[in-house]
C-alpha cells in the first residue's frame, strides 16, 4: 500500500470541522467520551472527522484515532445481518438428529449391517439430506480517483469493515484510480484492523479505470470456491480511461454499486447497462445498511 499513502493533516486543517475542538482540545489528546457524544448527535460528521484524524500530523493523535477508528468502524459495520442470505441447496450430509431427513439409499448398507450386529447401527455411517446455505465471497472496489478525505474516506473504511464482517474468511479489498492497489487479497488472511488502517491511508489522485478495476475484481473472486461471488463497487462510476466497463462487469457473477446520493446519476445509468444493483448513501453511517439491502435483494 506504499503508493496509496496520503499526506498527513495538520491541526489547522482538522480544525475546519466544528467537532474538532470538542474531541481534541489539546495536542496529542483524543477525548473518547466527546467522540461518543458527537457520534450520537451527528454520526456522519464524526466518522468523517475520525477518518481525517487517522491521518493527523500529530503522531499521538493519529495513533489514538487509528485505534479508535478500528473499533468504531467495525461496530458500525456490524449493524444489520452479519452475512447476506442466499438460496440454500439440498446436500448429502453426515447424520445429525436435527440435520434433515434420513437418506435411506445412502444409509441402507449401514442400517442392514447394524440390524444384523449386536453392536447396533453405527450412526457415523448414516447420511441425511439437509439444506446448506451457500458461502459468499465479496470483493470491495474503492474508487480513489477523487477526494479521499473526510466523508468519502470514512465511507470507504466503513464499506471495508462491512465487507469484512459479512465474509470474514473470503473477501478482498481493492483501491483503484488508473491502477489497482490490493489492500487485501481474496484468500490471504489479514487482520481487519490492518485492512481498515490501509484504507484510511488512501489518498485520492489520478484518472479512473473502471473496466480495469472490474476485471481485477473478477480475478480476485475467481480464487474463491464460494457458491456466490459479489463485487461491491464504491464509486460514482465516472470512468475516464479507455475500456469497456459494461463488458468487464459481464464477467462478474454479481455486481453491487454503492454511490453517493448527491452524485449517483452515472452510477445508476451504468447499473442499468451492466445489469447491476445500485444503492445510494448519504454518508458513512449509511454504508452497512445499504450493503445489507443490496445483497439481500438477490436472496
Amino acid at each position: 500500500m506504499a503508493q496509496a499513502r496520503r499526506r498527513t493533516t495538520s491541526r489547522r486543517d482538522l480544525a475546519r470541522s466544528p467537532l474538532f475542538e470538542q474531541v481534541s482540545p489539546e495536542v496529542g489528546v483524543l477525548d473518547e467520551a466527546a467522540v461518543d457524544d458527537a457520534l450520537r448527535d451527528d454520526p456522519d460528521e464524526m466518522l468523517a472527522l475520525l477518518a481525517d484524524l487517522a491521518g493527523a500530523t500529530d503522531v499521538r493523535l493519529r495513533d489514538l484515532a487509528r485505534r479508535l477508528a478500528g473499533r468504531l468502524f467495525i461496530d458500525f459495520a456490524r449493524r444489520g445481518p452479519a452475512s447476506p442470505r442466499g438460496v440454500g441447496a439440498l446436500r448429502d450430509l453426515p447424520y445429525r438428529p436435527d440435520g434433515g431427513d434420513l437418506d435411506l439409499d445412502a444409509s441402507l448398507e449401514a442400517i442392514v449391517e447394524g440390524q444384523a450386529s449386536a453392536a447396533g447401527i453405527d450412526a457415523e455411517r448414516l447420511r441425511v439430506r439437509g439444506w446448506v446455505q451457500p458461502s459468499t465471497a465479496l470483493c470491495l472496489l474503492v474508487d480513489r480517483s477523487g477526494s479521499m478525505g473526510g466523508s468519502p474516506l470514512a465511507t470507504a473504511a466503513l464499506a471495508a469493515a462491512a465487507v469484512a464482517c459479512r465474509a470474514p474468511a473470503d473477501y478482498s479489498v481493492l483501491a483503484f484510480s488508473r491502477d489497482v492497489v490490493v489492500a487485501k487479497s481474496q484468500l490471504t488472511p489479514k487482520a481487519g484492523e490492518q485492512v481498515l488502517h490501509d484504507v484510511l491511508s488512501l489518498r485520492g489522485f489520478g484518472t479512473t479505470d473502471l473496466a480495469g478495476a472490474l476485471l481485477a475484481a473478477g480475478g480476485q473472486l475467481a480464487r474463491s470456491r464460494a457458491g456466490r461471488k459479489v463485487a461491491v463497487l464504491l464509486s460514482d462510476c465516472r470512468s475516464t480511461v479507455a475500456g469497456d466497463p459494461v463488458a468487464a462487469a459481464a464477467c462478474l457473477g454479481e455486481l453491487v454499486i454503492v454511490a453517493p446520493h448527491s452524485d449517483s446519476d452515472e452510477a445508476e445509468a451504468f447499473a442499468r447497462l451492466a445489469g447491476a444493483r445500485c444503492v445510494t448513501v448519504t454518508g458513512p453511517s449509511d454504508v452497512a445498511d445499504a450493503l445489507t439491502r443490496a445483497l439481500a435483494r438477490h436472496a
